[in-house]
């Protein structure tokens, strides 16, 4: 069954500034992750694999692009690392896009914080708010990631509408273009 996320994503020209203003809530670190994210072709929503040295997953989400806050809908799978599942992934779909990053992770209660520095594109800070169980509710959601964009000082023009593979998509038919 899909868990709820309500969230958002912002450009972020001192990710340090921002975690350490985070630090001062006593979030939960835990840790550096180096992720490589791989894209599949897929006829609706997002299919991608995430490979790293924390988090490693399979995550088909569906989500509006739209600027500012927004809600998810996802269904995770955590996995040990298996290069076969990568392999069945690229012979059924075919890749679609590799978003390589360095995420460094913090929770604080339900909602997990991402301070990202992302090959090409540059830095960013992910809200959040997760209801994994469907306990929380849509509304709470809503006014945690309200607050942390508050908390954050966020301005609208540095909220970000589409997910990183999309914006190196863009960044690649621009180059290819030009």
């Amino acid at each position: 069954m899909p868990h709820l996320n309500v969230e958002f994503k912002a450009s972020a020209e001192n990710v340090l500034m921002l975690e350490n203003k985070l630090k001062g809530l006593n979030a939960l670190y835990t840790g550096e992750d180096h992720q490589v994210d791989t894209y599949f072709n897929v006829t609706k929503g997002r299919l991608k694999l995430r490979e790293g040295n924390i988090e490693n997953s399979l995550i088909y989400y569906e989500r509006e692009n739209i600027a500012g806050i927004k809600q998810s809908k996802i269904l995770l799978y955590r996995h040990n690392p298996d290069k076969i599942l990568k392999e069945i992934l690229v012979t059924t779909h075919g890749i679609k896009v590799v978003v390589k990053k360095l995420r460094r992770i913090y929770f604080r209660e339900n909602v997990k914080f991402h301070f990202d520095v992302v090959d090409g594109l540059g830095s960013f800070i992910e809200v959040e708010a997760i209801d994994a169980d469907n306990t929380i509710g849509l509304k709470k959601l809503e006014e945690q990631c309200n607050y942390y964009a508050a908390f954050f000082e966020i301005e609208e023009g540095q909220y970000v509408d589409v997910s990183y593979s999309d914006m190196i998509i863009e960044k690649w038919l621009d180059i290819t273009t030009s």
